[in-house]
């Protein structure tokens, strides 16, 4: 029987709520940094809400909680499934893991081999697809007919934006005086969460960031009709996905503003949090910091470091 908190219309604040209550348990409350050097390099008041500190690295893991104990009974039945290129992927293995549900999951098989390790050490069962969204979906069906799975979407799933929602709904608990927030979007679900928690709880402007190599969010917010993405070749690989259906019309009513980044203002950006912060995020947490550097913000101007999953291995020492 279908849990009565399974959501069919967009979250509401009550359903924002009880998300970060049934999630708290299992996620980290994450830090809310500061750091007065790189306000001064972006010339602004800076809080830095840091999901790269979450479990599994990344924001994804309040959005695959929330709706893996939404859905648990159908769940432990036959597992979830999903398609990912990492970050999505081992947040639902490691919610199915928390309540002994398997996760089938597929990925691009140009998957950054260190978001594929982290699917594989929380548990989720892999099949490799070609690079493509057809791909991704045409692969999931099948192994969903073939497992009966319960198909949890990366984005495009109430359930999912009322648990990314949870991460700007405790930046704006600890900062309800924001007047500027920056999200990366790729899917959208943590632009779509953030966009509704700052109108029921906050009051800042929120501007979505996207690489300009992947830029369908902005193309449809800009035209007013949801575009799906034609190619994303850029080293945020976490944004390289299509904007949802259900994401689409609640960024295009409560989203100020998409803004484009290229791919050196991205490297950019992640070389300057690094520098400035001292953590290491992923490049599409680039997009957030790139878009803050150029974009001269007054007052208080928060920024959601999304992920911090990156192959670590590339980088030597000597």
């Amino acid at each position: 029987m279908m849990d009565t908190t399974v959501l069919t219309t967009i979250p509401s604040a009550a359903d924002i709520k009880a998300a970060a209550e049934r999630i708290a348990p299992y996620v980290n409350r994450t830090p809310v940094l500061q750091s007065p050097r790189f306000n001064d390099l972006a010339e602004g008041d800076f809080y830095l809400k840091s999901e790269h500190l979450q479990k599994t690295g990344a924001f994804k893991a309040r959005g695959a909680m929330n709706t893996i104990l939404v859905h648990k009974d159908e769940a432990l039945e036959n597992g979830v499934i999903t398609h990912s290129s990492g970050n999505h992927g081992a947040a639902l293995s490691w919610a199915a893991a928390q309540i002994g549900a398997k996760a089938y999951v597929v990925m691009p098989s140009n998957a950054p081999e260190a978001k594929i390790a982290s699917v594989k050490h929380y548990g989720g069962i892999i099949t490799f697809c070609e690079p493509t969204l057809e791909a991704r979906e045409s692969t999931a069906a099948q192994i969903q007919s073939e497992t009966g799975a319960l198909l949890i979407h990366p984005y495009d799933n109430y359930n999912i934006i009322a648990g990314q929602a949870t991460a700007t709904y405790e930046l704006l608990q600890d900062h309800p005086d924001l007047d500027h927030i920056f999200v990366p979007v790729g899917g959208g679900g943590l632009l779509a969460g953030a966009a509704l928690a700052n109108k029921y709880f906050g009051k800042a402007k929120v501007i979505g960031c996207e690489p300009a190599a992947a830029s369908d969010a902005h193309e449809s917010f800009t035209s007013g009709n949801w575009t799906p993405v034609s190619k994303s070749d850029t080293i945020a690989d976490g944004l390289r996905t299509s904007l949802g259906r259900k994401n689409f019309p609640i960024i295009q009513k409560y989203v100020d503003d998409i803004v484009l980044l290229t791919e050196q203002e991205i490297e950019n950006g992640w070389h300057y949090c690094l520098e400035t912060t001292k953590q290491l995020i992923e490049p599409s947490a680039g997009t957030g910091i790139a878009a803050a550097i150029r974009e001269k913000t007054d007052g208080k101007t928060g920024i959601i470091l999304c992920g911090g999953n990156m192959d670590v291995r590339k980088f030597a020492l000597r």
